[in-house]
């Protein structure tokens, strides 16, 4: 009977582990699950997938906007508010001074330049507040935009048409201006955009000629 081969003995070195590493890590990413997108599509990739992630882009490009904007408006507001203090502060002061001589004339100029300032504060709040109506209307957008998403997602859904006229009237019921409810109401009947905002302009200024805007003098200050 032939004796058996003596078993060779295995060296283990740095360079067999790293080849095990690697070859480890290869079979891994091979192995990984990824999602199917237009840069590597697969058997499950589908342009509606495609659409809700740009939809989602769309939202997160508006939410950032909003969050960069926010933060910028807020150091304004804190810098206005002290500004309007300091203000009615110097109006006072040059209140209590006398009306006689040089020291009247002084007075006068310092209340006619806080006159002048003080309009220039209520136009500086009305175009904060407009700001403030602005970021309402995106975060309106942005939700509605999420609410598509939702709906093209889900099969159950996208070609019921009973769902989409429930979205739209969603949509339609967060318009806070009849301009907005006209656009909304000329696009969902086939009007181009340009046609529809046209629309929308031509209602804002026929409302304004007809009945001219009081302005009003109790403005909130934040």
């Amino acid at each position: 009977m032939t004796p058996a081969a003596p078993k060779k003995k295995r060296t283990v070195t740095k360079k067999s582990v790293a080849k095990k590493s690697v070859a480890r890590k290869g079979a891994v990413k091979k192995g990984a699950v990824t999602r199917s997108s237009a840069r590597r599509p697969d058997l499950d990739w589908s342009q509606i997938g495609e659409t809700v992630r740009m939809l989602g882009l769309a939202v997160a490009q508006i939410e950032s906007s909003m969050r960069d904007g926010d933060d910028s408006v807020n150091v304004l507001g804190n810098s206005f508010t002290t500004m309007y203090g300091s203000m009615q502060m110097i109006s006072a002061t040059a209140g209590q001074l006398s009306n006689r001589g040089e020291t009247g004339q002084v007075k006068a100029a310092i209340e006619h330049s806080a006159a002048e300032v003080s309009v220039m504060m209520q136009e500086v709040i009305v175009a904060m507040q407009f700001y403030d109506k602005l970021t309402q209307r995106l975060s309106h957008v942005a939700s509605s935009i999420n609410a598509l998403g939702d709906l093209i997602a889900d099969n159950g859904r996208l070609y019921n048409p009973f769902e989409w006229a429930g979205l739209q009237e969603k949509i339609r019921a967060k318009y806070t201006t009849e301009e907005e409810r006209l656009m909304f109401d000329a696009i969902m009947e086939g009007a181009a955009v340009e046609e529809a905002l046209r629309a929308a302009e031509a209602f804002r200024r026929e409302r304004a000629h007809q009945h001219e805007e009081v302005p009003d003098d109790n403005i909130d200050l934040f």
